[in-house]
């Protein structure tokens, strides 16, 4: 067997904790990535019959039975998954009743998945029926993107319409706009059932006061997805205060979807 710790998505996973963790995204044990890992991937570093333990998922994921996730440990500070990747990440499959985990390396020392496992998985649901080449699902707390759910109208068209307009790129990346929830609880079926209702629309799932759920192929696209957002809640926050001179447009958001060949919410435009 090669050796696991020189594998492209453990490394791949370490040098995006590493990211959002000097980017002050994810403070103290706060924020969760799941991945999806294909067989293929695996089959040179690991034994797929050799079952460490099993684990609860916290509900049924029978859609998912059989499907292998890399998945951030609760309570593990992404600060850490650089230097203690065993100790802080395990590689676990749906197994067939769909309510348990089965573990196949990883959480060394008797650890779990995070607490977020539920909403994550639900989304992966979501997504997949969506897109079959979704494969990652990232949690984070940005500061600007939370910061300004507490001065904005809290919708999805009013959050997406102020982020297009603060950088052109952001119709681009993100044309599907923005989902909003209300307030939740973090760590219930309830949100993760209302976040992965969201995702059938949306790639970025905003939770106030929070933090964010981004999606993607693979981890660069669901982090450069949340950066993105990010950038333009920064922008937003630093200029709402002051008399606005200048703006993007609609007509000029249609201009740059049509450019770049990109489906925007036009029930989101005015």
């Amino acid at each position: 067997m090669k050796n696991i710790f020189e594998a492209p998505f453990i490394l791949r996973m370490r040098k995006v904790t590493q990211n959002a963790y000097r980017m002050g995204w994810d403070e103290r044990n706060g924020g969760n990535i799941s991945c999806i890992l294909d067989e293929e991937e695996l089959k040179d570093y690991l034994d797929l019959n050799h079952v460490i333990r099993t684990i609860p998922t916290g509900f049924d994921a029978t859609p998912l039975i059989g499907k292998i996730f890399l998945v951030t440990g609760t309570g593990s500070y992404f600060q850490d998954i650089g230097f203690d990747p065993e100790s802080t990440l395990g590689i676990v499959r749906i197994a067939k009743d769909g309510t348990t985990a089965e573990l196949l390396w990883g959480y060394k020392g008797g650890g779990k998945f995070t607490s977020e496992m539920p909403a994550h998985l639900m989304t992966h649901m979501a997504r997949l029926q969506k897109d079959p080449n979704h494969r990652v699902v990232m949690h984070c707390h940005p500061t600007n993107i939370v910061a300004m759910t507490f001065v904005h109208e809290l919708t999805d068209k009013a959050i997406s319409h102020s982020l297009w307009q603060m950088i052109t790129e952001c119709m681009v990346v993100f044309p599907d706009g923005v989902g909003v929830l209300p307030w939740m609880l973090c760590g219930t079926n309830e949100i993760g059932i209302a976040t992965a209702e969201k995702m059938k629309e949306f790639r970025i799932v905003l939770w106030p006061h929070h933090g964010i759920y981004g999606v993607g192929t693979d981890m660069d696209e669901a982090f450069g997805l949340i950066e993105t957002v990010e950038k333009a809640a920064q922008l937003y926050m630093m200029t709402a205060h002051l008399p606005r001179l200048n703006t993007i447009t609609d007509d000029q958001l249609r201009l740059v979807a049509d450019a770049f060949h990109v489906k925007a919410r036009e029930d989101f435009l005015d």
